[in-house]
Parts: C-alpha cells; structure tokens; sequence
C-alpha cells in the first residue's frame, strides 16, 4: 500500500529515533506533523521541531511544528484538531515521545513516577483516545502505533516505574485494537529486538556501539507495518527485526552501529543488567 499523502503526527519528533521517523514518513510522500517540546536550542540536546519540520520539507512533504507536552490532555487534543484543520485528515499516529527512569522503586521519587506514567502510558492513550475518534468520523481508517514492548510477567528490578508505564502502552494497544474492530484502524505495537541509538543509550551507558543498532531498523519495520491492511493486521505486538524477516530481509547489517559487529537481541528484562555495562 502506497503511502503517498498520508499525513502523520509523530511526538518526540524533534530528535533521535522520532526525527529518524518523520523523516523516513516524508520520504514514503507522507506530511508530518512534527510533535515535541523543543521549540528552541537546547543547550545539551541537538534538534528542535522546526529543524525535523525544515528537514522533512526539504524531503518534498508537507510539514507542520507543533509544541506539545504530552502531559497535557488539552494539549493533545489540540494536536490532533490542529493536524486536521492543516491537512483535512489524520492517518497515522506514532507515540513515539518517552520519558525513562531506570532506578529501584526506593530510589523513584514521587514525580519521577508520575513523570514516566504521564509521558508514556496516559500520553499514548490520550493521544490514541483523539486520533481515533478523528480517524472514525473522517470514516478514512488509519494506524496508531505505540513504541512500547511485548507483554511479559518477569519481574523488572531496577526499572520497575519505567516497565509498568512501557507495559501499560502495550495493554492500550491491545485493548484499543480490539475496540476499533470494523472501524479500519489498526493498532499495533513495535519495539527494537536490539539496542538502538539514541541519546538515552548514550546518556545511561546501555552497553557500547557494538551492541546497537540504528534508528533505521526501527523505521524500516514501522513502514512495512503502516502499508499493511489496517482491518487484518491489528493488536500486534511486533518486534522490528521479526517484522522485517516477514518482508524478506535476511540481512541485517546495513543496521549495524559498529560494521564488524552485530548486536545481539535482547529482552526488556536484559535493559537493567545492561546499565553502566
């Protein structure tokens, strides 16, 4: 399925692995409305929403930077009103935005806790809860992907607000999925088999270079999955390696951080051990 004129929101847009997003969006002739909080220079983070906005305009697409914190509920109602007043429809939406505290429960503070929850979970079912009722009345269908894991019961020390809130999305996704049956509009879940890069395996020393991968993998996988039928494949919980092998790729080195090595998956209960590795 083509995705030419398609129009996406994707939050957390103004770096890493969202601007890789918005920016592989464009090239597929999607417009992107490029969602973050970084509306300036940051003195310690490269990227802001009108620098992703600029690059995806440059990629022939339309474009459109909006500021939100994805904590805030109006904010994300606006989001999805703004998006449709500026391009007449809402196809895709790409939860992208996270927050993360890798830490024991005795070391979680109260607001660090809110803070995962509001950023991950609430945020993707706010924004979700929106875009799908936009997506019902324009009766056009559409994808909402949630970048959360499979679920899994082991226990998660060490990051155990960060796996409720993670998790949580995944529990939206499912659930959500099964409520849009007959609706057109799929809801799936997507998560690296590897370690990518990004500023937050940079930042909390989840291994080195040799153990990840590019952001493109996760790219790559989120377009096979956003051409699929949205009325058959709906309620996954999909891993961006797996996805590709389905599609054909047997290689997987163009992926590779470091070109002589290849990382080695890993499950979200492996994210704790390899901390300060």
């Amino acid at each position: 399925m083509s995705l030419e004129g398609r129009v996406a929101i994707v939050t957390g847009a103004s770096r890493g692995i969202g601007r890789h997003i918005a920016l592989d969006l464009a090239r597929e002739g999607v417009h992107v409305v490029v969602a973050a909080k970084t509306d300036r220079p940051h003195p310690k983070l490269a990227g802001t929403i009108q620098e992703t906005a600029r690059e995806v305009e440059r990629l022939g697409a339309r474009a459109l930077a909006v500021r939100v914190d994805v904590r805030d509920a109006d904010a994300l109602d606006r989001l999805v009103a703004t998006t449709v007043d500026a391009f007449g429809r809402l196809d895709i939406v790409v939860n992208n935005a996270g927050a993360l505290w890798w830490k024991p429960v005795a070391d979680t503070p109260s607001r660090r806790y809110d803070l995962v929850m509001e950023v991950n979970v609430r945020a993707a079912f706010l924004l979700s809860r929106a875009a799908a009722a936009a997506m019902i009345e324009a009766g056009g269908g559409g994808h909402i992907i949630m970048m959360s894991p499979p679920l899994d019961t082991a226990p998660h020390p060490g990051m155990v607000a960060y796996a409720v809130s993670k998790l949580g999305m995944t529990m939206v996704a499912i659930g959500l999925a099964k409520e849009l049956r007959g609706q057109r509009i799929a809801v799936n879940c997507l998560w690296p088999a590897t370690m990518i890069e990004s500023a937050a395996t940079e930042n909390w020393g989840l291994g080195s270079r040799a153990q990840w991968r590019t952001p493109a993998i996760l790219s790559d996988a989120l377009l096979a999955v956003l051409r699929k039928s949205p009325e058959d494949f709906t309620g996954r919980q999909l891993i961006d390696e797996d996805v590709l092998r389905e599609e054909g790729t047997s290689d997987f080195s163009r992926y590779r951080c470091e070109p002589d090595s290849e990382p080695p998956r890993i499950g979200f209960t492996d994210i704790e051990r390899l901390i300060g590795s």
